[in-house]
């Protein structure tokens, strides 16, 4: 696949799976030029909460930031809070501190990701691993956004991390977006 049919992809989770090797991100921009722009991507794997949730997230160096790119399946279905219960989605959408996608406890999993990325000790809502919460669409979620926080090179080694609950951007220190549902360490591509 090439850059012009970027983001649709194809939706190539719907029909199956493509490993990142199989992409490719030849954005004319860049063309024959040396300086192609870094990659690097996370492949996403539900924990014993959610064992169905797999997916990528692609991260490209772009002028002035990078680009996130998130297909998943396998989301729970959006559950209004009820009582003192919280919703279950939109889902809260972060990288973590570390590259350890380690389950851990089953009803708590991937604690060893640590907390929320923040680098520059930004007050919560302006961690620059916050991302945009994803929406469940019958378990499937795509989206592509564009932040100058970070360049590829700066997450390497980091995780992502899916929760149960919506960020509320506001808790300190990290948003009270419930248990994490999936992880994926950022590794490089390219």
């Amino acid at each position: 696949m090439t850059y012009q049919n970027y983001p649709g992809y194809q939706n190539q989770f719907q029909n199956s799976y493509q490993s990142p090797q199989q992409y490719s991100f030849q954005n004319p921009y860049y063309e024959n030029h040396r300086n192609v722009p870094s990659i690097a991507y996370a492949q996403i794997q539900g924990g014993p909460l959610a064992p169905d949730l797999q997916g990528y997230v692609f991260f490209r160096n772009v002028p002035n930031g990078a680009e996130v790119y998130v297909e998943v399946k396998g989301l729970p279905e959006y559950k209004p809070a009820k009582g003192n219960k919280k919703p279950i989605g939109p889902h809260g959408f972060h990288i973590h501190e570390h590259g350890d996608c380690q389950v851990g406890k089953k009803d708590d999993p991937f604690q060893a990701a640590g907390g929320h990325w923040n680098p520059d000790n930004q007050p919560h809502g302006n961690h620059a691993g916050d991302f945009p919460v994803l929406f469940s669409n019958k378990g499937y979620a795509k989206m592509s956004f564009f932040t100058n926080r970070f360049r590829v090179k700066d997450i390497i080694g980091k995780a992502v991390i899916i929760h149960q609950n919506p960020d509320d951007y506001q808790s300190q220190p990290s948003g009270d977006a419930g248990k994490r549902l999936a992880c994926g360490e950022i590794k490089r591509y390219q």
